[in-house]
């Protein structure tokens, strides 16, 4: 009943949300006699934070129509290029009138960036994308939301989202291909490549792994406490839930958005209650920049999708409490997941001195799997004073973090290229 009750309140409060936003407008156009009245900056600032503490939060776009390269606008079109039930594959095309700047983005590395399916939209990535776009070719998973998802499509575990990967790299081509893994699929992009390696398939140039728990026994954190402390019972009792009969999904067991986004918050309540308040201060001063900061950060903050519930407790049970990637322990369809048969793919790992997401140690994990990899073809890099949101976007990834994963990808896509090219008699 608890995702009843939560649309029953979001029914309730809407009214009320839109009236705070039309009363926000109201003290604050100066074509309203209401914004002369005393005080009506202080009764537009608190009814704009009523409105964006009970809004409705949609999925953000993209949003990325042009980047500035070299000098030039290069327009960007989004493109969907393969679409399945619980994910799409996106590219972003970019597109030039120059012969030169064409031969030139034609030439650049392509990358598949595998998004978080943890909670928030795959646009949360937007900066990590966007700042791809400038060296690179760039493709990234657009995960659904399990409530948009009817029924009648079926159920999606983890082992499924292996698939999907194992589908999109092959569909890209492996042999040109750097995938990049944000956060929770670090752990089914290294099985999906594993699976690819020991299956004697082409496998991609590069893979980077960012902030995941492919050990998340290692400095665990308290995300990864609860997992452990809490039986898989305990999860599947107390945290999944039907999907309500006005959504596609009708009747779909899931993991709700909205309780996902009370545990992040729950994580640092001191920090969101200050940064709400910052916002209030920001509005009293007229300090455009600093609130339309917060609204860009608290849309996509507070825009939460729903997991099946098959994935969410498979990743509860294989990834945080029988680690089984770890342990060399895990089965898909028969076949273990064997990182040590990769041969032929480079790793980079990065990781945040400050992640309270995944611990310092648990990306770095890899490199004791893929024994396979020659040494001179592992490389990692912990970024001081970074959180888990910084390693892939904000200041510190695009000048920190960006450089040395495009150097690292120029470096084996160069490489690469060399041993293909024919040796003169």
């Amino acid at each position: 009943m608890l995702y009843q009750f939560y649309e029953f309140q979001r029914a309730l409060l809407n009214p009320l949300t839109a009236w705070a936003q039309a009363a926000s407008k109201s003290f604050a156009n100066p074509a309203s006699p209401f914004a002369y009245v005393p005080g009506a900056t202080r009764l537009s600032a608190g009814y704009e934070l009523l409105y964006r503490l009970g809004k409705d939060y949609e999925k953000p776009e993209f949003d990325i129509h042009q980047i500035v390269k070299d000098g030039h606008n290069i327009p960007i079109i989004e493109q969907t290029i393969i679409e399945k039930p619980f994910c799409r594959l996106l590219r972003f095309k970019r597109f030039a009138d120059d012969s030169d700047a064409v031969a030139q983005l034609k030439d650049e590395p392509v990358v598949l960036v595998c998004a978080p399916l943890s909670g928030h939209h795959s646009t949360l990535l937007r900066d990590t994308v966007r700042t791809l776009l400038q060296d690179h070719k760039v493709y990234i998973t657009d995960w659904m939301d399990a409530r948009m998802v009817p029924l009648e499509d079926g159920p999606f575990h983890l082992d499924d989202y292996v698939a999907y990967i194992q589908e999109f790299i092959r569909h890209i081509g492996a042999k040109n291909l750097h995938v990049l893994s944000v956060c929770q699929p670090t752990v089914p992009v290294l099985a999906a490549i594993s699976l690819m390696a020991s299956r004697g398939e082409d496998t991609p140039r590069t893979m980077t792994m960012m902030g995941g728990p492919i050990d998340a026994r290692r400095s665990p954190t308290s995300v990864n406490s609860l997992a452990m402390q809490r039986s898989y019972s305990w999860f599947e009792n107390n945290v999944i839930y039907t999907v309500p009969s006005n959504y596609p999904g009708v009747g779909r067991h899931v993991y709700p958005g909205f309780l996902q986004h009370a545990g992040f918050v729950a994580m640092n309540p001191e920090r969101h209650a200050a940064s709400h308040w910052d916002f209030y201060q920001s509005l009293l001063r007229g300090d455009e920049d600093d609130a339309e900061a917060h609204r860009q950060f608290y849309d996509e903050y507070n825009a939460v999708l729903d997991m099946a519930a098959e994935y969410y407790l498979d990743t509860i049970r294989i990834v945080f409490q029988e680690f089984r990637l770890a342990d060399g322990t895990w089965e898909i369809d028969g076949e273990l997941v064997r990182p040590q048969d990769i041969r032929k793919t480079a790793l980079f790992t990065i990781e945040g001195e400050l992640d309270d997401i995944s611990g310092c140690g648990q990306t770095r994990a890899a490199h004791d799997l893929c024994t396979g990899i020659p040494d001179n073809n592992k490389h990692h890099f912990t970024a001081e004073k970074c959180g888990h949101y910084g390693i892939f976007s904000g200041r510190r990834w695009r000048t920190i973090i960006y450089p040395q994963l495009r150097d690292f990808i120029l470096e084996h896509n160069r490489e690469t290229k060399r041993t293909r090219e024919p040796v003169e008699a």
